[in-house]
């Protein structure tokens, strides 16, 4: 039996897509077996409920083929399994804290994360997290009780904006396979230094850590490290020194927007990571200086809303979108740029 872990160098620097991808080729003496009672024993740490509701979600596959739990394996069969990956190294407790819930039913939840609120629980964050406060929701409602926020992506702590959790362990194995395959669409508006010259664009370049600062995530456009990356985007207004852009993610790695508009040379306005919080001069330095600190002070964190999200309901195979509008800090900073190119 060979058994090959698709990405796994690189789980953790996934952004969006919260999944991992399992490639297992079987022996050619094996004996007739349940799927799920041969993979409990070939992946570490899962179980056969797992396997089960991820087989009832067609995330399990046979010579490319989607099988049922009940599948019996046998010699030379290529399995292709994938599994949500589990976000939950630390115990989550139910903690009340004010959420925006855009949308709501017995398998999904869509919530307006506020900028400031880290996802899930992690190190230096073992509280106040998204997923404390969905576990809290969930807990006074009657029907919801049993229920766990279980994360099928991610956006990160300053970014605010559309998150979408599944509320039971097939809706997230459904979900996790719909960003596999690239079906759930994302918008961003994102405030960028400089005055973007194509009025729409492809940034295409592999993301991966900083090779010298780990928290930085770098484009490799050689493919040479990292993992392959492509944001869309197109202008909406320009300002002069900024413009605002709308960026459609075809892939979800950590940081992309922040770190593919860096590369191209112009980094998320007040973006501290990226240096988008170093003033990029201009006329009548003394004035414009206060008035950028200005804006710094109404928007003090990345320029980066997620404003839309696409996706397939995976019970009623409906298709659902959303859409929210700028929060008051990113209205207020564009409404002052307005004002200051006019």
């Amino acid at each position: 039996m060979s058994e090959e872990r698709i990405d796994e160098d690189n789980l953790q620097e996934e952004q969006s897509d919260l999944y991992e991808h399992h490639r297992i080729v079987v022996d050619r003496g094996q004996s007739l077996l349940r799927i799920d009672k041969f993979l409990v024993t070939r992946i570490v740490n899962i179980s056969r409920s797992k396997i089960q509701a991820a087989a009832n979600a067609n995330c399990v596959l046979v010579n490319s083929v989607p099988v049922k739990s009940s599948y019996k394996v046998k010699g030379e069969d290529v399995i292709s399994m994938l599994l949500p990956y589990p976000v939950r190294e630390f115990e989550t407790m139910a903690e009340d804290i004010e959420l925006e819930v855009i949308y709501e039913d017995d398998s999904v939840v869509v919530v307006n994360k506020r900028a400031g609120m880290v996802v899930h629980p992690s190190f230096g964050h073992y509280n106040g997290t998204l997923q404390n406060a969905l576990l809290f929701h969930f807990q006074k409602q009657e029907n919801n009780k049993e229920a766990f926020p279980y994360l099928v992506h991610r956006i990160d702590k300053d970014t605010s904006g559309l998150l979408l959790v599944a509320k039971n362990e097939y809706a997230q194995a459904s979900i996790s396979k719909q960003f596999y395959d690239r079906t759930v669409k994302r918008k961003y508006f994102a405030l960028v230094w400089g005055d973007v010259q194509k009025d729409e664009g492809t940034i295409t370049g592999h993301i991966g850590r900083n090779l010298s600062n780990r928290k930085l995530m770098s484009v490799f456009p050689e493919g040479d490290y990292g993992k392959h990356a492509v944001s869309h985007y197109k202008v909406i207004e320009r300002f002069r020194y900024v413009t605002l852009v709308e960026c459609q993610l075809e892939t979800g790695r950590t940081h992309q927007i922040r770190a593919h508009f860096k590369y191209i040379g112009h980094t998320l306005f007040n973006d501290e990571f990226y240096g988008g919080n170093q003033i990029l001069k201009g006329v009548n330095y003394s004035k414009y200086k206060q008035f950028v600190e200005n804006c710094f002070r109404i928007l003090p964190r990345q320029a980066l809303h997620a404003y839309y999200l696409c996706f397939t309901h995976p019970v009623t195979k409906e298709k659902l979108s959303f859409e929210i509008p700028l929060p008051e800090d990113m209205q207020e900073a564009i409404l002052k740029w307005r004002n200051y190119r006019n």
